[in-house]
């Protein structure tokens, strides 16, 4: 069984929330995919490690897994693609933490979408309804923007995303 990308945004949907308790539907519902792509997504972390399956539709992400393969494995399991300039929602380092912290070289990237606020290098999302799911939840959008930053951004980029990125999956301030 293999991974997929949505496995990202279902689980850094659930690290973006930590009090909540989700159900499929939930999920289903808040990144618009059906509850069958979020159980099937749930499966395969688990398989993968990247999350454990504690009973019957109670499950959570490991968060230390989650880091590594984050950090070190996401770039090469899914490659982004950066395409022409776009109107849509931005993301990598035109978001916080990251804009805030990086002189950015130019436009910054951004997921074409038509309720879209910025324009710039269009840059292929995690998976299809991500821009979607990231206009609809603040917290959910900072983490898939880091993890933009960590599969397309130069070194600096990349290590000051994975500083941000240990900092939010580990709930301490990045800053300190």
């Amino acid at each position: 069984m293999s991974l997929k990308p949505q496995e990202l945004l279902v689980l850094l949907k659930v690290c973006a929330h930590p009090e909540r308790k989700f159900t499929f539907a939930a999920l289903s519902k808040e990144l618009s995919m059906s509850a069958a792509e979020v159980h099937a997504s749930v499966k395969r972390a688990v398989v993968a490690g990247l999350a454990v399956q504690r009973g019957r539709g109670d499950w959570q992400p490991i968060r230390p897994a989650l880091q590594e393969f984050l950090l070190h494995g996401a770039r090469y399991a899914f490659p982004a693609e950066v395409g022409a300039v776009k109107r849509g929602v931005p993301t990598s380092y035109g978001v916080p933490p990251l804009a805030g912290a990086l002189l950015g070289g130019g436009d910054a990237p951004v997921w074409a979408h038509p309720q879209g606020s910025a324009r710039g290098p269009s840059l292929s999302p995690i998976y299809r309804t991500a821009p979607q799911a990231a206009l609809a939840d603040p917290a959910l959008h900072q983490l898939l923007a880091l993890l933009d930053a960590l599969r397309t951004g130069r070194a600096r980029e990349r290590e000051l995303a994975g500083k941000f990125v240990l900092a939010a999956l580990s709930g301490l301030d990045a800053a300190a």
